[in-house]
């Protein structure tokens, strides 16, 4: 929260802005908060050479357990300054802004300064771009960050469908239970009744298979073997439409 990270756009490729880091800040407040009574105070500004030949200008802020003297002041600060230089001499510029920005420049630093002088804090208060180097390291292109964007954002609706599926299939045999319970119960009400009521349901089924033996018995009219005349002239005599192809005339005369 308390470090400002700058940019610098080096391109427009439509409606996106290809930029570039450009340095970091430390919030006045919070550097002002890590003084102390009692305690040394050092700073420094560095310009170093990356490896790519970038110029970067770096100002590390130290704070000592306890107070020092001027001499100590003075080699705490060649300490830094050539544990920076020697880093930023090793590194790109890129792996120069990992090393800032997540505190492995400033553990080198303590390492460094150690040997000086006890330091209780350690801040790269401010970095700053100054002059771009001549080899640029190749990173992804704008296409492959919109490719990789898009697979997360699938990955993560794939993980939700199988996280509703999972759901539904916990779900399911609570339904299951539920069918088969009405089920017994179902067949408990049936062994329970009488004979009467299974003589009448005996004439019941009887009466039903007659009456589907009679429609079946009766043959539906054959449509398929009619001509399309033959159907318009049926659909006419029931008043329904008679436009469309022949399965649809068919489907409408089934109705």
């Amino acid at each position: 929260m308390h470090v400002k990270l700058k940019f610098r756009v080096t391109e427009i490729i439509g409606q996106d802005a290809i930029t570039e880091f450009a340095g970091h800040e430390v919030l006045k407040d919070h550097v002002r908060r890590q003084v102390r009574r009692y305690r040394g105070k050092v700073d420094d500004v560095i310009d170093a050479i990356t490896d790519d030949g970038y110029y970067v200008r770096i100002k590390p802020f130290m704070i000592t357990q306890g107070r020092v003297k001027t001499s100590q002041k003075q080699g705490i600060r060649e300490a830094c300054r050539n544990a920076v230089l020697q880093t930023a001499a090793r590194n790109t510029w890129i792996s120069l802004q990992k090393m800032m920005l997540s505190g492995e420049l400033e553990q080198l630093i303590d390492k460094a300064v150690r040997k000086v002088a006890n330091v209780k804090t350690i801040i790269i208060r401010k970095s700053q771009l100054v002059q771009d180097g001549v080899v640029v390291e190749e990173g992804p292109t704008l296409d492959e960050i919109r490719e990789e964007e898009d697979r997360v954002s699938a990955a993560k609706k794939a993980a939700l469908a199988a996280a509703m599926e999972e759901e539904e299939e916990d779900s399911a045999p609570d339904v299951l239970a539920a069918a088969e319970a009405s089920a017994d119960d179902s067949e408990d009400d049936s062994e329970e009744t009488s004979e009467d009521d299974s003589a009448e349901e005996e004439a019941v089924t009887v009466e039903v298979e007659e009456v589907v033996a009679e429609e079946e018995s009766s043959e539906a009219p054959d449509y398929a073997s009619m001509k399309v005349a033959e159907l318009k002239e049926l659909l006419k005599a029931a008043g329904k439409p008679v436009s469309g192809k022949k399965d649809e005339l068919i489907a409408r005369l089934m109705e």
